[in-house]
């Protein structure tokens, strides 16, 4: 009996994590090639993408009053549109041709501009109707997925600011849950197909600077579970064992029972 439990959690250590970790994701060899994290990759301005909403303030004498844009699209995107002191706030989706229609100016391809050029190119366009545009432009729905480290525990977080860092989104969730290693913090950019991945570690003072890695659109943050496989193995096993159990007691009682 002994021997056979032996061999049953031999052959169970033996599987490896693909049994006793199935909700274990983004695995990476021992030998695999990070990529390095510098400066640079937290220097880059987001670009305005599809299906990106932009939100648009528009304001004339360089801000002094707002431009309505209701009445605008009631007036049928004249040069009439009245003023207000109230600020107005309108949202716009960037479609899969790139471009997104506005007020006044209507049809205008907008995507691969950082936030500054956009405004820049837009206080322009809109020269031509406004004397002296002064436009606020954000993207609202960026944002990036974090998994911290449990199962189930996965969150998608907005990006509310363009310099939010990972210590910002960390502490928005709760922080690492207590099965996550603080020390192998996988951050996932760029092309799907072929991303670059950052290992980052936050378990001393030394990952500070790493932790205020600005976040960009996209970023999936994956906090490596802590292995524990004598808890997760004595888990599984234990049902398994109570069922051998219970069959081996059964077989012993009828087997006392009939040399009675």
């Amino acid at each position: 009996m002994r021997k056979l439990l032996f061999l049953f959690c031999l052959a169970s250590l033996l599987s490896g994590c693909s049994w006793l970790y199935p909700s274990m994701m983004l695995k990476t060899p021992h030998d695999y090639p990070y990529s390095k994290l510098n400066d640079s990759i937290s220097n880059v301005d987001y670009k305005i993408s599809i299906n990106d909403f932009i939100t648009l303030r528009l304001y004339s004498q360089d801000g002094f009053r707002l431009i309505d844009f209701s009445s605008i699209e009631e007036s049928g995107g004249g040069s009439t549109a009245s003023t207000t002191n109230t600020a107005l706030q309108s949202q716009y989706l960037v479609e899969p041709d790139g471009t997104v229609r506005l007020p006044v100016i209507g049809w205008i391809h907008i995507t691969g501009y950082t936030i500054r050029d956009a405004i820049q190119m837009l206080e322009q366009k809109y020269s031509q109707y406004y004397i002296k545009p002064f436009i606020l432009l954000s993207v609202t729905n960026r944002r990036v997925f974090i998994f911290p480290g449990d199962p189930g525990t996965a969150k998608v977080v907005p990006l509310v600011n363009n310099n939010t860092t990972l210590m910002e989104v960390l502490a928005t969730i709760g922080g690492i849950t207590e099965n996550g290693k603080a020390r192998q913090i996988k951050l996932v950019r760029g092309d799907p197909n072929k991303p670059n991945v950052y290992l980052i570690d936050l378990s001393t003072i030394n990952g500070i600077k790493d932790g205020n890695t600005i976040l960009q659109e996209g970023d999936i943050i994956y906090i490596t579970p802590a292995i524990r496989p004598v808890e997760v193995l004595l888990t599984r096993i234990t049902p398994t064992l109570t069922l051998i159990s219970t069959v081996l007691l059964t077989i012993t009682v009828i087997n006392s029972l009939k040399l009675h």
